[in-house]
């Protein structure tokens, strides 16, 4: 039993096989416990709002003592237009997860190795940005109604992460670091590494770039938590690059190990 055990599973981890196997129920289902966990402690970390507001502020201080605190001026310019509201907030909410669930299923049928470094960049980096969540929270732009902001989301489409359906998965001060753009950027780095095809990298980029614009058009992020984002998003993407060429490879020649030493074993009794 363990034999065919260790066998099946140097076969399915295998990152250049296809079609699907029991051993994907499995994943499935780890993948989307994974992420269930960092959406649920997430919205479990403990609320500072005190703390949230002054990080906040210190956030706009040091944009301005750089000369790139814009979010004013790019929210006020998304509420000018009908068109512009509908677009950033579609953006925002639409080519996030529900984009990067697509894609991940694309990816799955296609390219299974790829897929998993897109799977554990977005899980090891979810990581991360947990241990920032709970260290330094950080208020949005919405919750500073002094400087003008309008949360585009809840007040033009209600779309607001903050209903009451979606509290138990959302924390409001979990500004920093912003993984809708730092998720996008992985999706960038990931398409890239699968395709060559001009209309497709142009797209992701294209979806990367309206992600930035979007996180401060709606009011939700400063270009402070973008950066963030991307630092936090890259070094999980590292991570994921190492199991990809290590840490997995060292996993199967295990498995391949274990397999052989007990079919040596088996034909040394049968003898």
């Amino acid at each position: 039993m363990r034999l065919r055990l260790y066998r099946y599973l140097h076969h399915v981890t295998a990152p250049e096989r296809t079609g699907l196997a029991w051993f994907d129920l499995m994943e499935f289902g780890l993948a989307a416990f994974g992420f269930l966990c960092y959406f649920v402690v997430r919205g479990g970390v403990v609320d500072d709002a005190g703390a949230a507001l002054d990080h906040a502020r210190w956030i706009i201080d040091a944009q301005q003592t750089f000369g790139i605190f814009v979010e004013p001026a790019v929210n006020q310019w998304v509420l000018e237009s009908a068109w512009r509201v509908r677009s950033v907030n579609f953006v925002y909410f639409w080519l996030d997860f529900p984009l990067i669930v697509g894609v991940a299923v694309v990816l799955f049928v296609r390219s299974r190795g790829h897929y998993t470094i897109l799977r554990d960049a977005l899980l090891i980096s979810g990581g991360f940005a947990l241990v920032m969540y709970w260290t330094f929270p950080v208020a949005p732009p919405r919750y500073l109604p002094e400087w003008g902001f309008v949360d585009t989301l809840a007040e033009f489409d209600n779309l607001s992460y903050q209903a009451q359906s979606m509290r138990p998965f959302v924390n409001p001060f979990a500004a920093v670091p912003s993984l809708h753009v730092g998720w996008s950027l992985i999706l960038v780095i990931v398409m890239f590494g699968v395709t060559r095809v001009g209309w497709v990298r142009a797209s992701i980029v294209a979806v990367l770039g309206a992600q930035i614009f979007a996180v401060v058009g709606t009011a939700n992020h400063f270009l402070f938590d973008a950066v963030v984002g991307v630092l936090v998003s890259l070094a999980g993407l590292a991570v994921a690059l190492w199991l990809q060429r290590g840490g997995y490879p060292r996993l199967r020649a295990w498995f391949h190990e274990r397999a052989t030493g007990m079919e040596h074993r088996v034909r040394d009794l049968a003898r």
